[in-house]
């Protein structure tokens, strides 16, 4: 109880750490112990309504929003110069609080956080927020302006991460935002706000409220919202999306997946496949973009399996603060319980276990389970289907041909459309293959787009709208068209 960065008592709502509304406590669990690991106040309602009429008022009557893009992009530096004195706590805290690898928590949660804040300031310094159209003797002044107050809906797996992924390009288009971090991992979002305090960010621009899914469906409908920046289930988007229709309030999606790797027939298996099961195994498989089913040519999938399943088993497990672990616990027990039943029940359907399928005998205690290797999987079996959140992948044979149609034709045979990739031998054919795919993002041979300067969503139900790039600025911007009387056109 006595860890100031694992026990907290206020909330941060208009630039000051304020007493909750309630003497309610959110307990957070460690997923490796079982045991508390930490604690924050419960928000309700009225804790919502304060955080959110204090970014309204920074929206309405602050000077944020008119402050020149060099003036924000000033603070957004100081911003990330702040963060990277922290990474070490966070990292550290994730670690704690969700059960990610020490090994892994450096880079995973912090390695896009400080760098988006940089992006989004050196963005900003060059952005043409205003230009100026002309046809014969009209012109018109289109101005791109913050949208207003963000509702920022953050989960689990990479808080801090996707939290700047939307806080970032907020600040720089000038909206407040308040932010509501996942109740499994919301302690490692007070030390991202006291970074952006530490910074100078004003008053009522970022406001920080952690709670459960009823005061995340109060943000999300609350009047004083005009934006809902969501990452998270499809599920929960689909709701989401529902109650952002009911008010026309614009909405941002950023949801599961059931990604892709392909395998063309001239990979390097000994090489490709274990690097498809250890990106497979980030995070313990709680990666919205991961790759969990392995397509491979039938003339090669016995090979194909026999690799994975040595690199499954050779994937470290345990302790995730032991550094030498690279799959710690999934982050809930009703997490792990429901990575068993899509096994157990891909089992019922005929699936083979080539690897793992179980709980690793030597972890009693904790919420883990082996790395997993499914073969013998058709892409119309649930197991093919639902997003897994676990470290578990399907390998999927495909008939062979030159241009992989059938791969091709697995790959987007999903409601889902997120990530992706394509190995071969001969890149030039890879890149040919991925142009083929509807998904928002597709490595080539293991080399991933360089985010955050491009932007990152999905296709179909994966998601609406992108983060990232200028497309994650121009998210939080709307556009306005003023007609120039001829007295006000540049060189009339």
């Amino acid at each position: 109880m006595s860890d100031p960065l694992m026990y907290r008592r206020t909330f941060y709502i208009d630039g000051a750490w304020v007493e909750p509304s309630s003497t309610e406590v959110l307990e957070v669990i460690s997923p490796s112990t079982e045991e508390p690991a930490g604690a924050v106040p419960l928000a309700t309602t009225a804790d919502i309504d304060r955080a959110v009429a204090a970014a309204r008022a920074a929206a309405d009557e602050g000077s944020w929003a008119r402050t020149s893009p060099a003036e924000r992009a000033e603070v957004l530096s100081r911003a990330a110069a702040e963060l990277r004195k922290r990474e070490d706590d966070i990292a550290r805290i994730t670690t704690d609080e969700m059960g990610c690898a020490a090994s892994q928590s450096k880079a995973a949660q912090t390695g896009l956080v400080a760098v988006v804040f940089d992006y989004y300031a050196e963005l900003i310094r060059s952005y043409e927020f205003e230009r100026v159209v002309t046809a014969g003797p009209r012109a018109g002044l289109v101005t791109s302006e913050p949208v207003g107050v963000v509702g920022a809906i953050v989960p689990w797996n990479a808080p801090i991460t996707l939290a700047a992924w939307k806080t970032a390009p907020a600040l720089a288009a000038g909206c407040p935002v308040v932010l509501k971090p996942a109740p499994e991992s919301p302690l490692s979002a007070y030390v991202f706000v006291e970074a952006l305090e530490a910074a100078g960010v004003p008053a009522g621009l970022v406001n920080l409220v952690p709670g459960g899914r009823e005061v995340g469906e109060h943000l999300v409908t609350h009047p004083g919202t005009d934006k809902i920046a969501f990452t998270g289930s499809t599920a929960a988007g689909k709701r989401i999306m529902s109650l952002c229709g009911e008010q026309i309030k614009r909405v941002s999606l950023e949801l599961g997946g059931k990604s892709a790797s392909i395998l063309l027939d001239d990979a390097d298996l000994a090489t490709v496949i274990p690097a498809v099961v250890h990106g497979g195994m980030h995070l313990s498989g709680q990666v919205c973009g991961a790759h969990t089913r392995v397509l491979v040519p039938r003339s090669r999938y016995e090979e194909a399996l026999a690799i994975a399943g040595a690199a499954a088993d050779a994937e470290p497990v345990g302790d995730p603060h032991d550094p030498a672990v690279i799959v710690g616990p999934l982050v809930a027990e009703r997490q792990r319980t429901r990575v068993e039943g899509l096994i157990a029940g891909a089992v019922a359907d005929g699936v083979r276990v080539v690897a793992g399928g179980k709980r690793p005998a030597h972890l009693p205690k904790g919420w883990y389970v082996a790395p997993t290797i499914l073969g013998d999987v058709h892409n119309e079996m649930r197991i093919a289907r639902e997003e897994i959140f676990g470290p578990v992948l399907s390998f999927i044979p495909y008939e062979d041909s030159d241009g992989a149609d059938d791969a091709v034709r697995i790959a987007g045979d999903s409601d889902y459309g997120l990530s992706g990739g394509v190995w071969s031998g001969d890149a030039a054919r890879a890149l040919g293959v991925a142009r083929r795919l509807r998904t928002g993002s597709v490595a080539v041979n293991g080399s991933y787009p360089p985010f955050p300067m491009v932007p990152f969503g999905g296709f179909k139900q994966s998601g609406i709208g992108r983060e990232l790039g200028p497309e994650g600025l121009e998210s939080f911007l709307e556009k306005r068209s003023i007609g120039l009387p001829p007295s006000l056109i540049p060189g009339a």
